[in-house]
């Protein structure tokens, strides 16, 4: 007789211990519920609003409790410092806090699309006049392509992570494994911080383009108030309009989202073959005569400029939950769609530069421009149309990519875990959409564009930085695997490459003449990078790995490292002013959430302390 035949005679689970089954008092039906899963539970209703479903933390059950709680402050905080997570965790356990799962339903056909979608926006149209005229003339070409190559570092580590960990949290669920819950929370501070400035970016960009086909004028359609400060003066309803409008759609559903943008991309993608074609039929070779007018400092001055036309693609990476074979469709759709849109942009700006001398670009509108000096007058409402079109599907892509960030950091409770909550009809998280999407209007009706790319652009290049250190740390070190020493040399050797890293950037950022102190931060970048190859892997990638490691994440690291140095002064003090108020958030709030969750055998004393408490000062 078999072990399951005798269980069923019996009428004991075979989980079941032999005393408990005969001796315990049947569980309450209370306690039944609490151990089903989330997914099992009787039906609650999607809209609602209690404390609890906000604050269910023991931490937070009453005043008592919340003071118990603070006092342990310093304890919290080091316990969780280095605390990681676990694959296991964030593909199984978190999604449970959302109650309804995902639908999958992406291809890699729709990945790439939606690769095209979030990146190809104005950008190319609004940066390329102003770069190639400015700072590296005919050789426009050669920058972006430094910058493609840059962009492409981050895609395969993105890549690799999201083969292995298909879950929607993106980088910050790859951070919270490798690098520990307070880099995590960083990290998702930021990447809120992202998907808000980002969104109100685009949203005043869209406005600030449909008005200046209407007319010369990009501010024709804002109110100025007067006694508003300088900068957050220019109050923009039609960003708040169409900010609302495409995360409406993106909230309705990912694979009708994914159909408008596939749909609406390739319409725009045959717009820029025909400006391709057209520029080098109506070129002249004699244009791109001088190519390096001035030098190869404007080349990388260019290209620390044109890289934000690049940003967007980690958007894709968070759809990852959605996606039907991950590790096919996320590397076709990642990876195809950079390339695809490299090899775009570096033709775009071949382009132009052959239709144009570069001293005679216009700065402002250099497409537009272009075409009416070779008679197509016509074709500045075409380009005008298809920016307009980059910039709103951008903004859906944005949409979903940034909902999907913000569910995951609320299941892991670092912030309500009511943002979690998934529609059990559309399948998607509207309580985290109609946080970006309020937050971002906001931000979009008052604030200038100046003052949100320098913050976005921060942001966007730390995370970046972040998930390059992170695929090192994945390869490099595994608890309770790796040897002490190994560890100490793998640190030693990323501390050099980010020193020589630094060092170059800074060289760079104060105009140092000479050549010697280049060569020594590049010496010793080699020497950090090689000395990492030399130690032994701990861990083979599960589908789909980088190459070359740890050359292609070292050098990920050095160019977003160069590219923050490139930075003005007022991104950084916005930054770290940014960065206290999360800090406040994080210790009066966040490490708590997060505590109770992992130490879950404390919470009813916890419960019982501060009941205490709040009884004594009653």
């Amino acid at each position: 007789m078999t072990i399951s035949e005798l269980s069923q005679q019996l009428k004991i689970p075979l989980n079941s211990s032999k005393k408990s089954s005969l001796t315990s008092p049947p569980p309450s039906t209370s306690t039944k519920m609490e151990s089903l899963p989330k997914t099992q539970q009787p039906h609650k209703r999607y809209w609602r609003f209690s404390k609890q479903d906000f604050f269910p933390e023991p931490s937070f059950h009453n005043l008592g409790s919340y003071k118990n709680a603070l006092s342990q402050t310093p304890n919290r905080l080091k316990n969780r410092l280095f605390a990681r997570s676990s694959e296991s965790s964030e593909l199984v356990e978190l999604k449970k806090e959302s109650e309804n799962e995902m639908k999958l339903c992406l291809t890699w056909w729709d990945l790439i699309w939606l690769g095209f979608g979030s990146v190809v926006g104005s950008g190319i149209f609004s940066i390329t006049g102003q770069e190639t005229r400015n700072d590296a003339g005919p050789a426009i070409v050669l920058s972006y392509a430094i910058s493609g190559l840059s962009a492409l570092l981050s895609v395969f580590c993105y890549t690799e992570f999201s083969v292995d960990i298909p879950v929607a949290g993106g980088s910050f669920s790859f951070l919270r494994i490798e690098l520990g819950d307070f880099v995590a929370f960083i990290a998702a501070a930021n990447i809120l911080l992202e998907a808000m400035v980002g969104a109100a970016g685009l949203g005043r960009s869209w406005s600030s383009y449909f008005a200046s086909i209407i007319k010369n004028n990009p501010d024709f359609l804002r109110i100025k108030i007067d006694s508003f400060v300088e900068g957050f003066n220019m109050l923009d309803p039609i960003a708040v309009v169409v900010l609302a409008l495409a995360n409406g759609v993106a909230m309705t559903g990912t694979k009708m989202t994914s159909t408008l943008n596939w749909i609406s991309s390739i319409i725009s993608a045959g717009v820029i073959v025909f400006i391709i074609i057209v520029g080098f039929v109506n070129g002249k070779t004699s244009n791109l005569v001088p190519f390096f007018p001035f030098g190869a400092g404007g080349v990388f001055r260019a290209a620390a400029v044109v890289y934000w036309s690049y940003t967007g693609f980690d958007m894709v990476a968070n759809m990852a939950e959605e996606t039907k074979r991950p590790s096919r469709d996320i590397p076709l759709g990642l990876l195809g769609s950079m390339s695809m849109i490299t090899v775009v942009y570096c033709l775009m700006a071949l382009a132009l530069t052959m239709m144009v001398k570069y001293t005679q670009v216009d700065v402002n509108a250099a497409y537009s421009v272009a075409f009416e000096g070779i008679g197509m007058y016509w074709a500045k409402y075409l380009v005008g149309i298809c920016a307009l079109k980059g910039m709103t599907t951008s903004m859906l892509v944005g949409s979903l990519g940034q909902s999907r960030y913000t569910t995951q950091i609320a299941r892991a409770h670092m912030i309500p875990p009511w943002f979690a909550l998934v529609h059990p009809k559309t399948g998607t998280p509207i309580y985290a959409t109609l946080l970006t999407t309020i937050t971002s209007c906001i931000l979009a009706l008052f604030t200038s564009l100046d003052v949100l790319s320098s913050v976005f652009s921060f942001s966007t290049l730390s995370i970046f930085m972040l998930m390059a250190v992170a695929l090192l740390v994945r390869r490099y070190y595994v608890t309770d695997v790796t040897l002490k020493h190994d560890l100490g040399k793998f640190l030693l050797c990323l501390f050099i490459v980010f020193g020589s890293s630094i060092g170059a950037t800074v060289l760079w950022s104060t105009d140092a003449k000479g050549w010697v102190g280049y060569a020594v931060t590049g010496v010793l970048w080699l020497l950090g990078t090689s000395g990492m190859a030399l130690l032994p892997k701990q861990r083979i990638p599960k589908v789909w790995g980088v190459p070359l490691v740890p050359w292609v994440p070292s050098l990920s690291i050095g160019m977003n490292i160069f590219l923050i140095g490139s930075l003005g002064k007022a991104a950084f003090y916005r930054f770290f002013i940014c960065s206290v108020v999360m800090l406040i958030y994080y210790v009066l709030v966040g490490v708590h959430a997060t505590y109770d969750i992992a130490h879950p055998d404390k919470q009813k004393s916890v419960i019982v302390e501060g009941k205490e408490s709040s009884d004594q000062v009653l």
